[in-house]
């Protein structure tokens, strides 16, 4: 089939079988049998499953599972899955949790388990009085919420309080209502979401406004997972690594272009846990970047500070909504695998661990930089992969690689030439 006579519109593509909608996808893009049938090798995700977790599907993108070691967390060790395509990422984990585990490992604590659903109403004549005539009704709106999710009352969790803010905005003042609700071991989207909806027409009447928006935040401030931990000096190298580090931490919190990198590694561990156990990678990154510029500055989620024995001391602070119950969580046989490995009970413990994590991320990427350079550590198996693109394979892979990264020009024809000169030899 030429290009020009492709055609991307295809009727009933959503009602055929995956398996269909995989061989029109062939044809259209002129696959071989050979990449068509690793599409339709779906690896530990039954491809029926796969077709009830999201639309039109055809295939699944497997991703590594890494098991970080040496976690110690509130006394506990753990191992730690984590889901990631990225080198160097578990290794990280697994040093940085070594070189503390003997002074206690991490300690962590939570905020709480409570999330914001927003309710926003334009057009009101007098959004200051409206603002406490909605204020005025907090046991209407708490019986309302609370009518939504029996359930989640059951286990102790529901609407905990409102608040209400005028917002100046482009179009003129805005009446902004939270329901604050305690979600217990749900992330609690669909709960707060299914609240917001309940509550939008009664918000309408009582402020004369029009409501638009009624949705959660991600910016889930009351619900913020924290971690700690000290790493001795004679663990990490002395009083220069641990100044470095935090130097390095100094950068960040002052300029957003290092800290949108500094983050960035942060939740290179965190992302793995959240993707690993079936949460929402985009929800947690959204709430932990919009927190880290809470101040109007965009800075560094993590803080490096030295004790009054010249240990280095590292916290983390941001908001951690996932949960252990709902959507692929419940449903993807990996996730569940994960969850059974980090033997988590509550979602507010798989949000201290997590937190914990992407502190042990933290201090491997600083300490890196503070050292040899974080490009070392990333060349040896950046090398691999190219030695691997030239051609190499079994014993080759490790042999091209070592002399690459010896020769410090890692790119794929000096590989192709290297792997010639062995295979000649």
């Amino acid at each position: 089939m030429s290009h020009a006579h492709r055609n991307a519109r295809i009727p009933g593509f959503h009602r055929k079988s995956p398996q269909e909608r995989l061989r029109i996808v062939a044809e259209f893009a002129g696959l071989d049998s050979a990449t068509t049938d690793r599409l339709a090798d779906t690896g530990g995700l039954d491809l029926d499953l796969a077709d009830r977790l999201v639309e039109n599907v055809v295939g699944s993108m497997n991703i590594p599972l890494g098991i970080a070691t040496n976690m110690k967390v509130d006394g506990e060790d753990l191992l730690i899955p984590m889901a990631t395509e990225e080198s160097s990422v578990v290794a990280a984990v697994c040093n940085a949790a070594r070189q503390c585990y003997d002074a206690g490992g991490f300690t962590t604590s939570m905020s709480g388990t409570l999330m914001i659903a927003q309710i926003q109403a334009i057009d009101v004549a007098d959004p200051h009085a409206a603002r406490l005539r909605v204020l005025d009704r907090r046991d209407d709106i708490k019986a309302l919420c609370d009518g939504c999710d029996p359930v989640l009352l059951k286990f102790g969790g529901g609407f905990r309080d409102v608040e209400v803010r005028v917002i100046d905005s482009l179009g003129g003042p805005m009446l902004v209502t939270h329901l604050i609700v305690d979600t217990r071991d749900a992330m609690g989207a669909n709960a707060v979401n299914t609240m917001a909806e309940t509550l939008a027409p009664h918000i309408a009447q009582w402020t004369g406004g029009r409501v638009y928006l009624r949705i959660l935040s991600n910016l889930a401030d009351r619900r913020l997972a924290r971690a700690h931990a000290v790493w001795p000096l004679d663990q990490i190298g002395g009083a220069e690594v641990r100044d470095g580090i935090i130097s390095a931490y100094h950068f960040a919190a002052a300029d957003p272009y290092r800290a949108a990198t500094h983050n960035k590694g942060i939740m290179n561990g965190i992302s793995a846990v959240v993707l690993a156990t079936g949460n929402d990678t985009r929800a947690v990154e959204a709430g932990a970047h919009a927190y880290a510029a809470r101040q109007g500055h965009y800075g560094s989620l993590t803080r490096f500070e030295t004790t009054k024995d010249g240990a280095l001391s590292g916290s983390i602070e941001l908001p951690m909504a996932v949960g252990l119950i709902g959507g692929a969580t419940k449903v993807h046989p990996t996730a569940q695998a994960s969850l059974k490995i980090l033997g988590v009970t509550s979602a507010e413990r798989l949000a201290r661990i997590i937190a914990a994590v992407g502190l042990a991320q933290n201090f491997s990427a600083l300490k890196a930089l503070a050292t040899t350079g974080i490009q070392k550590g990333h060349m040896a198996l950046h090398a691999q992969n190219i030695a691997m693109m030239a051609g190499a394979v079994g014993e080759e892979i490790e042999r091209v690689a070592r002399i690459l990264v010896e020769r410090g020009t890692v790119r794929q024809d000096v590989a192709q030439a290297v792997l010639q000169e062995l295979r000649g030899a």
